[in-house]
């Protein structure tokens, strides 16, 4: 362990030392260093500390319970809980499985899990929870360990950092370590002297398990030290495919296997004879163990594909040679070549904050494809990129806000390759849509609204998006699916009726902005009767505000309002994850509209402060599993994305300095060092995305214009290194919690008199100064946006 840190402190070393132009702002220390997978494991985050690679198909990772879908039918909040994995409160760990979602707040996934155990008559086994003829192949429960191959462990002796994870097994007395390269998991797990070691293998285990989700799994040994096998699940993603190859770096002295859902004996015991040596296996529950020979340490590596066993051995070969300590170093070069774009200065704990932030952005959405490009379709068939990265994990309700513009902004290839992983689902998707919520190969159908729509226009109107009419296409035809949640309606009818979709307002609103990307992707190419089509669609915002209390609300198919109606009520108003208070700023392509449609600015500046100032009763989101006290400003909700762009709206009244006090006051209470430091669900990265946007000072109010919105910086200086190769470097001296309000702003000794920067102004870099005072500068007159 010592020589990986060594090694791993060196290659930081020589990888941050600053030359050139930059040279003035050296990092005091890998700036990977700062990151904190822990933070987000408890609480609301529902982040992992696994070991992964940037945008990798593989998060390997520690799972900590295994906790049925429901019970009686019932949903439990434990579930919720443990959407990745693994919760930092938990006792034990079941074992270490292979991909998970950063931050949702739904799961599926858990795939292919392994757990080192004693072997059966070596020192450390005693006979009671491992037997003398052959591990558990059940996981036991959390406050029953004994009972299966779960083992308890404690924080003390746990680690995680980019690319890495360690913790002991202290039931065992076995160190486990995780590594990962894109497409492969290795592990190494050090056993007591004089045990070569035995690992159980459960094709069973699953996140957000229940009984059926598994449907079949296969398992071959094709040799002493190589494993291949499939595994089919039907969760979130309903037809999942995981291939997998698995690679040993001792040879197996002994297996065997059970169906633990037709057991060939009874009771927990397998025999251990020679009966069980038999090289195929397969089950709807297969549980397996491999217990090795030889001395020193066991090396696994475990490769996944979603095409076939033959590909996950090509990505073995690809991926996979190197010892555990240079794979290791490998993942920590990456991670820190892609923070050092940014070299930020601050204290300890915010540094920590904004890189662990950043480090959450590149985890998701993942490489879905072959090392030779194969990968599965959403139409189940077997595709070959041509000339691109094939790209999985679109949480599009969440990341369209800002995880997307961050990485069109500063990851402009990869975000590429994303739209056309996107137009690629579109052409084999049977309804002609784009993708909604989809993962493995599978549309999950999940949130409201069609926002991969917005991610597109984003890319076409700032010049990034491949084949831009080849996506308008795709765009313009995912608008018109008359089957999908109420869009028949809503073009019939100019709003989605509340008798048609218990989300009927939210999901207007939502359609109601797509829409106007649409228009905006049709201006920037020249399609003049698309545009006039959809800025008309866009309209139908106002369709669903009540004129009576300027406030949005759903309505009945005749055109009558609900009543009665409560504007603070988060269930059955017709608002998903939301209420009518927060979800009438949803607006942000037509802000001077909105302002009108609510009674004029008064009235609107009086609405935005209020948001903020006022307690929401809590009988209005005690059941809402992603609401909690914790999370709210006031009325304001940070854990759920509809608000994220709401504090940013002042910048269109007569107080935009509001913008600045209220960003930091969120910055401040929602994002904070420990392990239950995010206040809402990380939603594959859009949290932090909005953090580092809101630390840079200035934040994509509405995805698909070429401009941001100004807020201010939360640190003194910062300095991005630009895909285009310039620098920008923003500074901020003596900012702080005090001085957090703009006195003044100028970009290259030049003054800027706009609440709002461009792409162009961004991506041509040089220097942006920020003058911060510690009181709101009322007197200065600024162009709004």
């Amino acid at each position: 362990m010592m020589t990986l840190i060594v090694n791993l402190l060196i290659t930081a070393a020589l990888t941050v030392s600053a030359t050139g132009p930059d040279a003035g702002v050296p990092f005091l220390k890998d700036p990977a260093s700062y990151v904190d997978p822990f933070i987000g494991t408890a609480g609301m985050g529902h982040t992992f500390p696994g070991a992964c690679v940037p945008f990798g198909a593989i998060q390997l990772s520690p799972d900590t319970d295994t906790i049925p879908h429901n019970v009686g039918g019932k949903y439990q909040k434990r579930v919720y809980d443990h959407c990745a994995g693994y919760r930092y409160e938990d006792p034990t760990i079941v074992g270490f499985s292979h991909r998970h979602l950063s931050g949702t707040g739904h799961s599926d996934l858990g795939d292919i899990l392994l757990m080192p155990v004693p072997t059966p008559g070596s020192v450390r086994d005693t006979g009671g929870k491992t037997g003398s003829e052959s591990p558990f192949l059940r996981p036991g429960t959390a406050d029953r360990p004994e009972k299966g191959y779960r083992s308890r462990y404690i924080h003390e002796t746990e680690s995680a950092s980019p690319g890495y994870y360690a913790v002991d097994l202290t039931d065992y007395g076995i160190r486990a370590e995780l590594t990962a390269t894109a497409r492969v998991g290795v592990h190494r797990y050090s056993f007591p002297e004089g045990d070569p070691g035995t690992v159980v293998l459960d094709l069973g285990h699953g996140i957000y398990n229940y009984d059926g989700k598994v449907r079949w799994t296969t398992l071959r040994v094709e040799n002493d030290t190589l494993l291949t096998g499939f595994r089919l699940t039907d969760g979130w993603s309903r037809t999942n495919y995981t291939y997998f190859a698995i690679s040993f770096s001792k040879p197996i002295r002994r297996y065997g296997s059970e169906d633990r859902k037709q057991p060939a004996y009874k009771g927990f015991w397998r025999r251990f004879d020679t009966r069980h040596d038999f090289p195929d296996m397969a089950g709807a529950d297969l549980a397996a163990w491999f217990s090795f020979e030889g001395e020193g340490p066991l090396t696994v590596k475990v490769s996944i594909s979603a095409v076939d066993a033959a590909g996950a051995v090509r990505n073995l070969r690809a991926e996979g040679d190197g010892t555990f300590d240079e794979i290791a170093r490998e993942a920590r070069r990456k991670w820190t070549e892609e923070l050092s774009r940014f070299r930020a200065e601050g204290t300890e704990a915010q540094l920590t904050m904004f890189y662990t932030s950043l480090y959450h952005t590149m985890i998701n959405p993942s490489v879905y494809m072959d090392v030779d490009g194969q990968y599965r379709g959403i139409d189940g068939n077997i595709h070959r990129a041509g000339g691109f990265t094939n790209y999985t994990v679109f949480s599009l309700w969440d990341t369209y806000r800002a995880e997307h513009p961050l990485l069109g902004l500063f990851h402009p290839d990869r975000n590429a390759d994303m739209i056309r992983s996107m137009v690629e689902h579109w052409k084999q998707n049977a309804v002609g849509m784009l993708p909604v919520w989809s993962l493995m190969g599978s549309e999950g159908w999940c949130m409201s609204g069609y926002h991969a729509v917005p991610v597109l226009a984003d890319a076409i109107v700032k010049g990034t998006c491949p084949n831009p009419e080849e996506a308008l296409e795709a765009m313009v035809a995912t608008s018109k699916v008359a089957v999908y949640e109420g869009l028949g309606d809503y073009m019939d009818k100019g709003y989605v009726p509340y008798d048609k979709s218990s989300t009927a307002a939210s999901t207007t609103l939502e359609y109601a902005y797509d829409d106007w990307t649409v228009a905006a992707a049709a201006r920037k190419l020249g399609r003049e009767e698309i545009e006039r089509e959809y800025e008309r669609r866009a309209l139908n915002y106002r369709n669903v505000f009540d004129p009576a209390t300027g406030y949005a609300r759903p309505r009945y198919g005749d055109g009558s309002f609900k009543d009665p109606f409560s504007i603070d009520q988060t269930f059955g108003e017709g608002f998903i994850e939301g209420n009518s208070r927060n979800f009438s700023f949803h607006v942000p392509q037509d802000v001077p509209g909105l302002i009108e449609v609510m009674g004029g600015e008064k009235v609107f500046l009086e609405r935005l402060e209020a948001l903020f100032q006022s307690d929401l009763d809590p009988v209005y989101y005690v059941d809402n599993e992603d609401i909690e006290k914790e999370c709210l400003i006031g009325g304001y909700v940070h854990g759920n994305e509809p608000s994220h762009h709401v504090p940013y709206l002042f910048a269109w009244t007569g107080k935009p300095w509001l913008t600045q006090y209220w960003v930091r006051e969120i910055m401040n209470r929602m994002y904070r060092s420990g392990i239950d430091g995010l206040g809402g669900n990380d939603d594959c990265g859009q949290m932090s995305a909005w953090y580092i946007f809101s630390a840079l000072g200035f934040y994509p109010v509405c995805p698909g214009t070429d401009r941001y919105i100004l807020g201010a910086p939360y640190l003194p200086r910062i300095l991005i290194t630009l895909p285009n190769g310039k620098t920008l470097e923003i500074r901020a001296p003596g900012v702080s919690d005090r001085n957090r309000y703009v006195k003044d702003f100028r970009i290259n000794g030049i003054p800027v008199e706009r609440l709002y920067v461009t792409q162009d102004e961004v991506l041509a870099g040089g220097v942006w100064e920020f003058e911060m005072t510690d009181r709101p500068a009322r007197r200065r007159t600024l162009e709004k946006p």
